[in-house]
């Protein structure tokens, strides 16, 4: 974050929490809560998990405060490439829900998913790779929800379907390097998400040649200027991802894509299709598969329709006067 952090007063007085159901339940959620707020310079969002404990929210504080009160840095670009995000629906409600993104060349398919087993991910993947043809782009993510063997089983069931790369098969750096080792026959490459945005020290994967490239997140990762001096440290390629934002958080992701010197995957930066609604005319969706790099304004009457309960605008008000302390703690 550049420049001073601002008073929390003037935080709490521009937030306005909304809740907006999602089409399809995705990460165990049918509901996404969060905080957009009409910063000096423009519309930001703060929208960590409920779940996640103060400490990691703050990042996400701090990046929220970053875009909405600093101009993010000069882009490269004026349009990304995205891909679509399949959450685990059943092989049946693929094209269906694959249907709401316009011209996306790649598909994100969820895997893994607890309650679920590796036939499910079979016919999902499947029908992703009969719908979208032999040209198309398919990556998995399996957010760690496999051990090293039952990672390095499902990948070579997997392989047969043109795999781009698997992201964050298991849950630690170690874990991914095994995996990694294991599938070099393949030439699948591994790559990293929660081991670089949840982890203390997000450049540990790199320095254990645990992954073949990052998947970073403006808001975990504290900001813009922060996530683009890891991917410079790091030394891997990059791929931008959403975490469940509306239109105001995903333009954050889209100034975070289009400063990387290089980018060569499609980002995740589709997801709003997967919300039923938005805090913006103008949504940030893809057309012909591609997202402008813009920041919408906030719709006061669509804030208003997805408006929150005010005990859960209580409950978001407090975690962010908590994270606010913290942030203030290490100034």
């Amino acid at each position: 974050m550049t420049g001073s952090l601002p008073a929390l007063d003037d935080v709490l007085d521009r937030m306005r929490v909304v809740a907006i159901p999602l089409h399809t339940r995705f990460r165990r959620q049918t509901v996404r809560e969060s905080v957009v707020l009409e910063g000096p310079v423009g519309a930001t969002e703060f929208c960590p998990f409920p779940e996640y404990a103060d400490e990691e929210a703050a990042s996400w504080l701090r990046a929220t405060i970053e875009f909405g009160w600093t101009e993010p840095p000069a882009p490269l670009r004026d349009e990304v490439w995205v891909n679509a995000t399949l959450p685990a629906v059943p092989a049946d409600a693929v094209a269906e829900v694959l249907s709401r993104y316009d011209g996306c060349r790649t598909v994100k398919v969820k895997v893994a998913e607890r309650g679920q087993t590796l036939d499910d991910d079979v016919a999902r993947v499947r029908e992703t790779r009969r719908i979208l043809g032999p040209e198309g782009r398919l990556r998995l993510d399996a957010n760690g929800g496999w051990n090293v063997d039952e990672a390095e089983h499902a990948i070579r069931i997997l392989e047969p379907y043109d795999l781009e790369y698997v992201e964050q098969p298991c849950a630690t750096v170690d874990e991914l390097a095994q995996v990694r080792s294991r599938i070099r026959d393949l030439g699948i490459p591994v790559a990293a998400d929660e081991s670089v945005r949840k982890a203390s020290d997000p450049l540990a994967v790199a320095r254990a040649g645990a992954a073949d490239l990052l998947v970073i997140k403006a808001q975990p990762l504290g900001g813009v200027r922060r996530a683009l001096e890891i991917v410079e440290a790091a030394g891997l390629p990059a791929v931008v991802s959403s975490a469940l934002e509306t239109s105001v958080g995903i333009a954050m992701g889209a100034a975070l894509a289009a400063a990387l010197p290089s980018l060569e995957q499609d980002c995740g930066l589709a997801t709003v299709d997967l919300f039923t609604g938005d805090v913006v005319r103008e949504s940030l969706i893809p057309r012909g598969g591609r997202i402008r790099v813009r920041r919408p304004e906030l719709d006061h009457e669509l804030v208003e329709r997805y408006s929150a309960s005010p005990e859960r605008a209580e409950w978001w008000s407090a975690r962010v006067a908590r994270c606010h302390a913290l942030l203030a703690a290490a100034a």
